[in-house]
C-alpha cells in the first residue's frame, strides 16, 4: 500500500473533540483558516475576493501539495480548490496553478519515500520573493581565546 500525497482536503481536518466530518462543508483551500484558528486560539477571517492577476504554482513538497507565500509562509494545497490565501500576512485569494493532471505526477513519485517526494511545476519561475541575504561565517576561535 503506498502512502498517499497529502491535499488539503486530507492534510487540515478537524481537531479530535469533533466529529471526523465536521469540516465537510468548508472548501477545501478554506480550510486551513479553520485548521489555523484552533491552533492559534485566535479568530482568522478568509479573504471574500480572489486578487486578479496573482498566481502561485503548487509543487510537492515531502509528499505534500504546497503552496508559498512571497511572506515565507506556505500551506497544503489541493487542486480540488486552486486557490489560495496566507493565514499569516493577510494576502487575499489567489490562484494556483496545478499540472494538467494531478494524480499522474502522484502516481509518478508513488514508489519513492515520503520525504523524497519532491515535484516542481516545468512553469514554475521560482521564488519571486527576494532572497535573503547570507550572513558571512563568524571566523572560528583559536584555543587559548575559546578557553577565555
Amino acid at each position: 500500500m503506498s502512502i498517499p500525497v497529502l491535499r488539503a482536503e486530507t492534510f487540515y481536518l478537524p481537531p479530535p473533540q469533533l466529529p471526523a466530518g465536521a469540516w465537510d462543508l468548508v472548501a477545501p483551500a478554506e480550510r486551513v483558516f479553520r485548521w489555523y484558528e484552533y491552533r492559534v486560539q485566535r479568530r482568522v477571517t478568509p479573504p471574500d475576493e480572489m486578487l486578479t492577476g496573482q498566481q502561485v504554482y503548487a509543487r510537492i513538497n515531502h509528499s505534500r501539495w504546497v503552496v508559498d507565500c512571497a511572506c515565507g509562509s506556505a500551506q497544503v494545497a489541493t487542486p480540488a480548490d486552486p486557490r489560495t490565501a496566507c493565514t499569516e500576512c493577510g494576502l487575499g485569494w489567489i490562484a494556483v496553478v496545478f499540472p494538467d493532471d494531478p494524480d499522474a505526477v502522484e502516481a509518478s513519485l508513488a514508489e519513492l519515500l515520503p520525504a523524497e517526494r519532491n515535484w516542481w511545476h516545468p512553469d514554475d519561475p521560482g521564488p519571486t520573493a527576494p532572497a535573503p541575504v547570507p550572513t558571512p561565517p563568524a571566523e572560528p576561535l583559536s584555543a587559548p581565546e575559546a578557553l577565555g
